[in-house]
């Protein structure tokens, strides 16, 4: 295949809420650009985006995919994103490379939640969007309700480029409100271009009114024509249309139904004609908060956006020239790792097929496989020593524990959970040395329901989830003076150890060991051994976790000359603790933190609500910096968030998010603390 030239370039994500057409309008363009030989269908599980076993099964997108497309000489790569939040971070992946979005809106569903969150996603990548209201065929389907609702919902820049054709009462196709033509459709996809009929025309001037005050808003002597009544001609219009596009003065709005081909042609053309390019933004951000102006002229320069684990070709690294251009067996450094990498085969991505290319123009998309350490958000550059803006993820508290189901497969899962880590950002592994437990952290349960059934096919791992233990601690309460004496004598040489020590609350975490001894009646060398006793007899307290914050001052004691040793003190203090454990008051530390809630203004009493039950203090409250929202801050114990991020998904139907951060340790009800002895089983 020729390279593209970067002019005629165009990377779209398609995002939106789940089951609002994404895929299916994915599908519809590349079986009209003659991409694939049938339409797709994720009923039968035959499309070209979802191609991972797991999305098949579940009949929904889980990764962000690759569908290029030739259009009148222009190539499209179209990038079907994922609706549920699990995924979120695969959306984040494709707005980094995308220079505009195309938002899906079901015609009978309305605005969803999804949708609100694809507008904010695009919003903040700064991209140019648009929206396609799907199924507008059926007859539940409101078009003028729905669009009414965008405009009203994501401001007067939404306006219709394309509206419903109605004949005798039924959607028969749709017209183009630029070139005032109708196209009506036939069962087999198929258009063709008719008069505006007669009971369609209201509505047409009703729309292309709401267009034509969007265009003019684009240009002061545009305004200065609408508002004295002039005609806004047919060119004028269309270069607004684009530049409005760009600029994001203009949000177009396209109806059709994608499973039956209908309206994709008319976007498909507005797509090549008016949305922007890769060098339209002129400007690409660095990492360090710079900027550097885009050159498809200039050194070569690429950013990896998303990596795979195949387990067949390797580690897929996907990335988008961002300036200059590549070609295979390049050389490019790693301004990340420092390493040199070798290009030595790059392909295009469709789906999971690939084409191997020996060229590819600046804002083109591609792929290449066994990058030997290059891993996503690395810049690969020739000479020039800079890395572009990361893709910055959604941190995951969802926890479990994770447990192999075979005995025999504790070795498999670090490296198996290093490359999906890789892969997936949004997940975190953690081996916690306190609890003696492997975590995983992922967004929801369907995304580590996800990780369990990749980890299965493609490393034959299989694992099980468990709700995490907390890494417990405790403390003394009381101030008290025990005596702890180790005396043994069985013939020849005996052990004896012989301390007096008093046992406080300590002002810092672990031990604070001072001594006091007066007269020489604990020798000095002996001191060591006395503070290891108490450190070592700390990992176990009155409950059976470890002490922290304890104050032990050695100020008395005895020892024999022949028989005293090192371990013989050590024991007297091991003895002498468990002696202050019975008298000092001891009680249980629960992990604390500091909790940021960010909900819809309407839905903080219940937030606050929940709290309560949750032993939540709340804080304070700030309003958040988008617009409606409000951010609850709060402190929480751990135990009670465990399931948080599922319920708090629910109480807002997706619209809240938190951040939490573990602080500190706090004293656990006395009611709780039985509740947490009988669950650890400790005696």
């Amino acid at each position: 295949m020729a390279k593209i030239e970067t002019k005629n370039i165009r990377n779209i994500a398609l995002l939106g809420h789940g089951g609002s057409g994404k895929t299916s309008l994915a599908e519809a363009m590349l079986y009209i650009t003659g991409e694939t030989d049938r339409l797709g269908n994720t009923t039968t599980g035959n499309t070209v985006c979802d191609y991972d076993p797991e999305e098949v099964a579940r009949k929904i997108s889980i990764s962000a995919s690759l569908a290029p497309m030739m259009w009148k000489d222009v190539k499209i790569n179209v990038i079907d994103t994922p609706g549920y939040l699990d995924f979120s971070g695969e959306v984040l992946q494709a707005l980094r490379v995308a220079d505009s979005a195309i938002i899906t809106v079901d015609g009978k569903a309305g605005i969803e939640v999804g949708t609100e969150l694809a507008w904010d996603y695009a919003v903040a990548a700064g991209l140019p969007r648009a929206f396609f209201i799907n199924k507008f065929d059926d007859n539940e389907a409101r078009f003028g309700k729905v669009l009414d609702a965008l405009h009203t919902t994501f401001g007067k820049n939404v306006c219709p480029l394309t509206i419903p054709m109605v004949k005798d009462g039924v959607v028969v196709g749709a017209i183009d409100l630029i070139d005032e033509s109708a196209h009506v459709f036939d069962k087999n996809g198929r258009h063709s271009v008719e008069l505006i009929p007669e009971e369609s025309k209201e509505a047409v001037a009703k729309y292309r009114d709401m267009l034509m005050e969007a265009v003019a808003s684009t240009d002061e002597d545009l305004m200065m024509k609408y508002f004295e009544g002039e005609e806004i001609t047919h060119m004028e219009a269309i270069n607004a249309v684009h530049e409005g596009i760009i600029h994001g003065g203009i949000v177009p709005v396209f109806c059709g139904a994608a499973t039956k081909l209908w309206g994709v042609w008319t976007m498909l053309d507005k797509i090549t004609e008016s949305f922007p390019r890769h060098t339209a933004k002129k400007q690409e951000m660095l990492a360090n908060g710079d900027s550097m102006e885009v050159a498809p002229d200039g050194e070569p320069a690429i950013f990896v956006f998303k990596t795979v684990a195949d387990p067949f070709v390797g580690k897929m690294s996907f990335f988008k020239v961002m300036n200059g251009n590549v070609k295979r067996d390049l050389l490019l450094r790693n301004n990340t790792t420092g390493d040199t990498e070798k290009l030595a085969h790059i392909y295009t991505m469709k789906g999971k097929k690939q084409t191997e290319v020996d060229e590819l123009a600046c804002g083109d998309i591609g792929m290449v496989a066994k990058l030997s350490n290059t891993n996503t958000n690395d810049t690969l550059t020739w000479n020039n020593e800079f890395s572009y803006a990361g893709i910055e993820y959604p941190t995951p508290y969802l926890s479990k524990v994770m447990i192999p189901v075979s005995k025999g497969d504790e070795g498999k899962i670090s490296q198996s959970i290093t490359k999906m880590t890789e892969e997936d950002y949004t997940l975190k592994f953690e081996n916690d040395a306190e609890t003696k437990q492997l975590l995983i952290y992922g967004l929801g349960d369907m995304h580590l329901s996800v990780l369990a059934a990749r980890l299965k096919t493609r490393f034959g791992l299989n694992v099980r989830f468990e709700v995490p233990k907390l890494a417990y601690r405790e403390k003394i309460t009381k101030r008290v003076d025990v005596e702890g004496k180790h005396k043994k004598q069985n013939g020849g040489s005996g052990q004896y150890g012989h301390v007096k020590m008093r046992f406080g609350p300590g002002d810092t975490d672990g031990l604070t060991f001072t001594i006091s001894v007066v007269g020489g009646t604990v020798p000095k060398n002996f001191y060591p051994a006395v503070e290891k006793g108490i450190q070592d007899s700390m990992s176990k307290g009155a409950y059976g976790f470890p002490m922290t914050c304890l104050a032990a001052d050695l100020y008395d004691g005895s020892y024999h000359a022949v028989d005293s040793d090192e371990l013989s003190f050590k024991t007297a203090a091991s003895l002498a603790y468990k002696k202050a454990l019975e008298m000092a008051g001891p009680v249980l530390l629960e992990p604390v933190g500091d909790l940021n809630i960010t909900v819809p203004e309407s839905l903080v009493g219940d937030v606050m609500g929940d709290l309560n039950k949750r032993r939540g203090s709340v804080m304070g409250m700030e309003p958040a910096t988008k617009k409606g929202y409000t951010v609850v801050q709060a402190v929480a114990p751990k135990a009670e968030l465990m399931d948080y991020p599922i319920v708090l998904r629910a109480m807002t139907q997706g619209r809240g998010f938190f951040t939490y951060a573990v602080t500190g340790y706090d004293v656990v009800p006395a009611n709780i603390t039985a509740k947490v002895v009988a669950e650890n089983k400790i005696d």
